[in-house]
């Protein structure tokens, strides 16, 4: 049985492959975890192969009650929200080392993937026999290692209705290949992206001469603004040097918003910028923000509403 097993790791595409020869399930923000179970000792290792079993309790502690002797799941470690999607923010709090509404208990595993099971490598077989395995090995558990459900769907259709709820988007699978470790194409991740603008309320600099490093952001809210977090990426050089000049031409003595930043720059509320993201964090901020353009604030001008 391998020590550890590099993970295969999805090819980024910006739509769903068509046709059965694909199998497609909900893309899982979490960490990777691969769960190894040798005779009774239960190892639960990250992507690039560091020990985190004691990190992981619920899923360390169920592993044995799996009924083999020998196996290496391939999964997600992940938090689930009350609508029952994984929220990165929520896994980071619970392995946080200060207390907190969610601890270390709350981790689930989403398994998807079998490599090894009772002496039998399974990384060469096709990816629906070793999923007709796992589906054997996890079959009606309720617990902390739960099954990642395939969904029999067009790929389309499933990727629409994944980011209508709010999912991080999916990951469609050749049914036919086997598990090889690294970026692979017949494994894809197709990732929801939403798109706002927001009121720009000041920068924080860039290391860079003349450049901008964060620019702060905030989202309506009832009869004022709200800050929402910051925006790291998204531009070039020149277009940063630019935007840090019209910025500084509008400066403001305090924050539109309830927000204090050392060594700041606050402008007045006049910018938007339109931003692509993925979600919204359980503390209101926004995860994985892009700069996509910046425009003038009035009256036609839409600045996202928290909340909506």
């Amino acid at each position: 049985m391998p020590s550890w097993v590099g993970p295969c790791v999805a090819t980024l595409v910006d739509k769903p492959p068509p046709g059965p020869a694909w199998s497609y399930e909900v893309k899982w923000g979490g960490y990777r975890a691969e769960l190894h179970i040798e005779l009774g000792r239960v190892r639960i290792l990250t992507r690039n192969g560091h020990d985190w079993t004691n990190r992981f309790p619920s899923i360390a502690a169920e592993a044995p009650q799996l009924g083999v002797n020998t196996a290496i799941l391939d999964g997600e470690a992940v938090v689930l929200d009350d609508k029952g999607r994984s929220d990165f923010g929520l896994l980071q709090r619970a392995l946080g080392r200060r207390p907190g509404l969610h601890g270390p208990g709350e981790i689930l595993l989403m398994a998807f993937d079998l490599l090894y099971l009772d002496g039998r490598d399974l990384r060469r077989q096709p990816q629906a026999e070793r999923r007709q395995f796992l589906k054997q090995l996890l079959a009606g558990r309720d617990g902390a290692i739960l099954l990642s459900e395939e969904v029999d769907a067009d790929g389309a259709e499933f990727f629409r209705a994944a980011c209508e709820l709010g999912l991080e988007g999916i990951i469609a699978k050749r049914r036919d290949k086997p598990y090889h470790s690294g970026r692979r194409p017949e494994w894809l991740k197709i990732k929801c992206a939403r798109r706002d603008t927001f009121v720009i309320v000041g920068y924080e600099p860039s290391t860079m001469p003349g450049a901008i490093g964060r620019l702060l952001l905030a989202a309506k809210k009832g009869d004022g603004l709200v800050y929402v977090g910051g925006c790291g990426t998204g531009w070039s050089y020149q277009e940063s040097v630019t935007l840090r000049q019209l910025l500084d031409a509008i400066p403001a003595d305090r924050p539109a918003v309830d927000l204090k930043r050392k060594g700041a720059f606050y402008s007045k509320p006049l910018l938007v910028a339109a931003v692509e993201y993925r979600a919204w964090t359980q503390d209101g901020k926004l995860r994985h923000p892009s700069f996509k353009g910046v425009l003038p604030l009035n009256g036609k001008t839409k600045v996202c509403v928290v909340g909506t």
